[in-house]
């Protein structure tokens, strides 16, 4: 009996402690999803900004098979917020039951928040929370070699700036091709919208008033707010860096200063930088709204009125918050942009000239278009930064493309000019490059890999003595330019010659008809030379509804369909496995 009992009471001991064990692991699996940093941070005591991402995130790679630009953003855009919308609510209760400022985002199925340890680990305690870090606002590093403005409000004047000549922009203008019809977008420091360089470029602007809804957003909120103040209701530049890329892009005076890749584009922007720094927040907001344009109220979001591409002239350093505890949230992000059928170009930063330089967001990412910097001699300029990637481990080649960034005269605040240097001054000339493109042809309005890969193979191709990521310069594309400096009248003539190769040919192209068709009337489906194997219907925001094996034959009729009055993408697979999308409207 007594060792029945010394037996007994072991187990009991044992279950004691395992109990106690059991429930410390517990009490601090929390902290596990929760940024060592933010909880030092935190820990001192006081509230602090953090960013809260779910678990579940939107699958939106289906939106690569619609057609048009508008088709990708109205899905990409419904997805994303049908999300946040479905699995974001429960944490909105607990922060309004603590009190604690939150804002919702679907750009990334995230929320930003301010608070205390407790509503951290009031959230991070929800199983549907992956991850929480901080949003730590630090001095965002300068441009390389930044001009003072001249006294003269002029520096250096030409009729043409010569990164402009040199990128043959000029002769694309004289082809009839001024970007006319493109939608740039800028995200930066601010824009001074009323400088004569872009004043008629933006869309806010019709020559006589301005209406800035859909056309301008500030994502400072909290802060020192410079010059601008905070939440600003028209575009304004606290630190000159925005204007001057904006000018780049778009920038033509009408007299003799022609400093824009694109004088014939419009523009909108959002300011992501508060003095010259930013948060992960402001990032997402902006390209949060870019996807779906707003009102000044943060409401009635567009997504036809976003741009066609997005220059990015900033980095986000460690010292600004981006570590390897968001990397993946901000990949993440520009991931959604580019479904949505925007280019993402990213200056490459100014690290160099070492290799595995190119190591901040957004540039760092595949899915951004990374941009160094060259020189009026076609060389690479000694502050460019190289790849390839190793901060995360994917090791991949960048730069992207290369550009002119060495000495570039752009527009900046108070009417005035000056000369800049950094790959915030090449990036603009790629995203300018890109609305010249779509001006020759529009049809590649919203098809990012096609205007990417036409911007590459035509470029001019440099090579180096330097060999980066075992990878030689002396081939293409290398670490160092990438696939070469953008060449814009060769990219153009491509595009150009590509649609007259594609006009009036039919044979690759499936449709449908009657298009608008009256509910429960047949559907017939033509594919042409193919041969249609799977039929599905969407709804607007993403919903597969309807998945039909057709009979094969050249022209399959669809019976019962039994829709509902609205519009649907209709989506049809050949044989060979190409991907045809119409939209279909029913009455």
């Amino acid at each position: 009996m007594s060792t029945h009992r010394h037996w007994f009471a072991v187990l009991i001991a044992s279950a004691l402690i395992s109990s106690t064990v059991i429930a410390r692991n517990a009490s601090t699996e929390w902290m596990l999803k929760v940024d060592s940093k933010l909880m030092a941070k935190a820990s001192a005591g006081g509230e602090v900004e953090f960013f809260v991402v779910m678990k579940q995130q939107a699958d939106v790679s289906d939106a690569y098979h619609f057609k048009t630009k508008e088709e990708k953003g109205t899905y990409v855009f419904n997805k994303l917020q049908d999300l946040a919308a479905h699995t974001q609510p429960p944490l909105w209760n607990k922060l309004q039951e603590l009190n604690a400022p939150y804002s919702s985002y679907f750009i990334i199925n995230g929320i930003w928040v301010k608070g205390d340890v407790s509503v951290i680990q009031a959230l991070a305690e929800f199983s549907e929370v992956s991850r929480i870090f901080t949003n730590a606002r630090f001095e965002m590093l300068k441009p390389v070699n930044e001009a003072q403005p001249a006294s003269t409000g002029t520096e250096s004047m030409e009729a043409i700036e010569w990164s402009l000549t040199l990128t043959k922009a000029d002769q694309v203008w004289d082809l009839g091709h001024t970007g006319q019809g493109a939608v740039v977008g800028g995200q930066d420091t601010g824009y001074e919208w009323d400088h004569p360089a872009i004043l008629a470029q933006y869309r806010g602007w019709n020559g006589n008033a301005a209406n800035h809804n859909y056309n301008w957003h500030d994502a400072v909120h909290t802060g020192n707010g410079g010059d601008c103040g905070l939440n600003s209701t028209e575009p304004c530049d606290d630190h000159n860096h925005g204007t001057h890329t904006m000018g780049t892009m778009v920038g033509d005076d009408g007299n003799t200063n022609q400093i824009g890749m694109a004088p014939g584009a419009t523009w909108i922007g959002c300011r992501n930088m508060d003095v010259g720094a930013g948060t992960f927040a402001s990032y997402a907001e902006c390209f949060q709204w870019f996807i779906a344009p707003t009102d000044l109220n943060d409401a009635n979001p567009m997504p036809s009125k976003a741009p066609h591409v997005i220059n990015n002239s900033w980095g986000c350093p460690p010292s600004e918050g981006c570590d390897s505890s968001n990397f993946s949230a901000m990949a993440t992000i520009i991931g959604n942009v580019r479904a949505a059928g925007i280019v993402v170009v990213a200056s490459a930063g100014n690290s160099g000239s070492a290799c595995n330089t190119v190591q901040d967001p957004p540039a760092m990412f595949d899915e951004s278009f990374s941009v160094g910097s060259t020189t009026n001699l076609d060389e690479i300029s000694g502050f460019s930064s190289r790849g390839n990637v190793t901060v995360d481990g994917s090791n991949l080649m960048k730069p992207d493309i290369s550009a002119p960034g060495s000495s570039i005269r752009s527009c900046i605040r108070g009417g005035s000019y000056s000369t800049f240097s950094g790959t915030s001054m090449a990036g603009p000339h790629v995203a300018g490059l890109v609305a010249l493109i779509i001006s020759a042809n529009p049809a590649l309005a919203g098809q990012v890999d096609s205007i990417e890969n036409i911007i590459k193979s035509t470029a001019v191709q440099l090579t180096t003595t330097e060999n980066c990521g075992g990878v030689s310069g002396s081939q293409i594309p290398n670490n160092t330019f990438g696939w070469g400096r953008i060449d814009a009248l060769a990219a153009v003539n491509k595009v150009i010659t590509d649609v007259h190769q594609t006009e009036g040919n039919e044979t690759t192209r499936a449709h449908i008809y009657p298009n608008p068709m009256v509910d429960h009337a047949t559907l017939f489906i033509q594919g042409n030379n193919q041969t249609i194997r799977e039929v599905n219907i969407f709804t607007l925001n993403g919903q597969k509804i309807r998945t039909l094996l057709p009979q094969p034959g050249a022209i399959i009729p669809l019976n019962g369909l039994e829709l509902a009055s609205g519009t649907y993408f209709v989506e049809a697979v050949a044989e060979n496995g190409v991907v045809f999308h119409e939209k279909l409207i029913v009455r």
